[in-house]
């Protein structure tokens, strides 16, 4: 019988005991052997390297398309713009397709007689100072002759200008630029066309754009789409149409200025100073006056000076009297604000963003002011500019007047000795 231990177990049902040396436990912070990635590690990777190329992507087609992002916000607001006299039209029976034709075809109109005639008169210019060239030359040289005592002739002077290189080089690198300018040009066209469709499709199909729009945003947003949009159309046309009427009498003044001094060409130059003084901000009436006064310095220097005291007169006379009164209800904007709108478009989109900035910021401007809550002003003398005296009495410079000016009466009188 085999032997039993304390609790009855016999020898062959007690287990061998394991000898085997323990192994040594891994160092403190070390990772364990056998250990696996995290399951989500690998899909977060791969999530982090989509996000990256998808922002590379966007950016890359940021860049590729910001001319024509350009376009479109360009003809967005031309069509604003014209959306007044489109709905006025439509809303007399005309279709709105047919009215947009009417509204862009007046425009196509007055910018060709523009160009048109603004072409001739630098023609006519050009032919006159060719034609008067020569005998410019020969007052030159017999200036020239009579102070410095030399014997310099008009054809000396004209075959060293024929055979120089400075000529043949200007003309090599003028016929090169041709190519370019032809480029520029067409590019300019084609970008013109672009606009104008855009604008085009934008006023014609307002109405439906803004339903399409509407139909993705429950009530409560489409009916401040709808009211972000009335501002925006009244904002922009009412600039337009305020710096137009200001324009049209600019160039009526201008013109009977011009006309009085027998100024040549002076309706197109009172259309050119009407136009561009308007319409290209801060730096548009220096721009729309040098032209005027360099026709006018070829008729008679005096005249120049007359259309620049002009200028600046009627400058003034349109920022404190005219402008305030056409623009008070269509752009009713701050100065300052309307100065830094702007500096900032021209940073961020040139010249379009020029043109474009103060009617973007009168209307963000008069939508976000029925968000914001206003209180009445206390009767306050600091809200007058005026200062508020404590409940110490006067002030101190009153204080120390009286102290000036009573001092000598106060002093005692000297007893005689």
């Amino acid at each position: 019988m085999a032997p039993t231990d304390d609790e009855g177990r016999t020898a062959q049902d007690t287990p061998p005991l394991d000898t085997t040396p323990p192994a040594a436990s891994p160092a403190a912070g070390a990772a364990p052997t056998g250990a696996r990635m995290p399951r989500w590690l690998p899909r977060a990777m791969v999530l982090a390297l989509a996000l990256i190329a998808s922002f590379q992507l966007g950016s890359w087609a940021f860049h590729q398309l910001t001319g024509l992002l350009i376009n479109i916000l360009i003809a967005f607001f031309l069509a604003l713009a014209i959306e007044p006299a489109v709905s006025w039209m439509a809303s007399r029976g005309m279709r709105r397709g047919f009215a947009t034709f009417l509204v862009f075809l007046g425009l196509a109109i007055a910018v060709a007689g523009f160009v048109t005639l603004l072409g001739s008169m630098l023609a006519g210019q050009i032919i006159k100072m060719v034609e008067g060239f020569p005998d410019y030359l020969d007052s030159v040289i017999n200036w020239v002759n009579e102070t410095f005592h030399t014997h310099v002739r008009r054809v000396d002077v004209q075959e060293g200008l024929l055979h120089s290189d400075w000529l043949r080089k200007y003309a090599q690198n003028s016929a090169a630029g041709v190519l370019d300018v032809s480029g520029q040009v067409l590019g300019g066209l084609f970008q013109l066309l672009t606009i104008g469709l855009f604008a085009f499709y934008f006023a014609a199909d307002g109405p439906r754009l803004r339903r399409t729009l509407c139909s993705v945003l429950p009530p409560a947003r489409q009916a401040e789409v709808l009211r972000a949009w009335e501002i925006a159309v009244d904002k922009t046309g009412g600039y337009l149409y305020s710096r137009g009427v200001m324009a049209l009498i600019s160039g009526i003044a201008h013109y009977i200025l011009l006309e009085a001094l027998g100024v040549p060409y002076a309706p197109v130059l009172g259309v050119w100073v009407g136009l561009v003084s308007q319409f290209i901000p801060t730096i548009g009436t220096y721009l729309a006056g040098a032209l005027p006064m360099l026709i006018a310095f070829t008729v008679n220097p005096l005249y120049a000076v007359w259309v620049l005291v002009f200028v600046v007169i009627y400058q003034q006379f349109e920022n404190y009297m005219l402008q305030p009164k056409l623009t008070s209800k269509s752009v009713d904007i701050h100065p300052a604000v309307a100065f830094g709108s702007v500096i900032a478009g021209t940073a961020l989109l040139g010249a379009v963003g020029a043109l474009i900035a103060i009617p973007a910021v009168a209307t963000l401007q008069a939508f976000l002011g029925a968000y914001v809550k206003r209180y009445d002003v206390t009767d306050d003398p600091r809200v007058h500019g005026h200062r508020r005296r404590g409940p110490g009495g006067p002030g101190l410079l009153t204080r120390a007047r009286r102290l000036i000016w009573q001092r000598p009466a106060e002093e005692p009188e000297e007893s005689p000795s």
